[in-house]
């Protein structure tokens, strides 16, 4: 039978997995990006990366909203009945946190170029001009929304690390099957 678009009590389908991994993929790339563009010596250079930047977190916002909304609106797979109490208890407390610092990170970078007093403006792949926030410029507040952007960016880049890792320990240590249900998709006769 063919994969299924939506999960089944057993896997996910093809749209949850596309968006998960489009999403880890962004994520990353966003990170690498804000880490290099903020160290280059061009500036021209820099600029072209921060309006890079800037697009992919737009597109990122985007996705994740969409992924929480696909996830409200669809089963999410049992865990493996081999997995204990308390990690029961504790994974959907880091899905919830991923799904946080995953919103407000972009979110914190949206505030961050609309409390900016140099007034650039944003042009998601330079397709139209996305709106600022409705926060009132300032330098503190640029210094503020810089500050969060970062420390979000770091703790968000350390959950990821933290849950591919849980991933990698059920696939190689527990041997179950929590990983490879976000690999291989739901056939629609599970």
């Amino acid at each position: 039978m063919p994969a299924a678009i939506i999960n089944t009590a057993s896997r996910y389908g093809w749209a949850t997995i596309l968006l998960h991994w489009l999403i880890a993929l962004i994520f990353i790339g966003q990170f690498l990006l804000g880490f290099v563009m903020v160290r280059l010596e061009s500036q021209r250079i820099a600029f072209e990366l921060i309006q890079l930047h800037k697009s992919f977190g737009f597109l990122l916002l985007g996705l994740i909203i969409l992924r929480i909304a696909w996830r409200l609106g669809n089963a999410v797979p049992a865990l493996p009945s081999s997995i204990g109490a308390l990690e029961r208890r504790t994974a959907p407390l880091a899905h919830l946190a991923l799904y946080a610092f995953q919103l407000a990170l972009p979110l914190s970078g949206w505030a961050l170029v609309s409390v900016s007093t140099l007034e650039i403006p944003s042009m998601p792949f330079n397709l139209f001009v996305m709106p600022n926030l409705p926060l009132a410029e300032s330098d503190a507040a640029e210094g503020f929304w810089a500050s969060a952007h970062w420390y979000l960016a770091y703790a968000g880049i350390a959950l990821v690390a933290l849950h591919s890792a849980a991933a990698l320990r059920h696939h190689f240590r527990l041997r179950d099957s929590v990983l490879t249900r976000m690999i291989t998709p739901s056939s629609g006769g599970e």
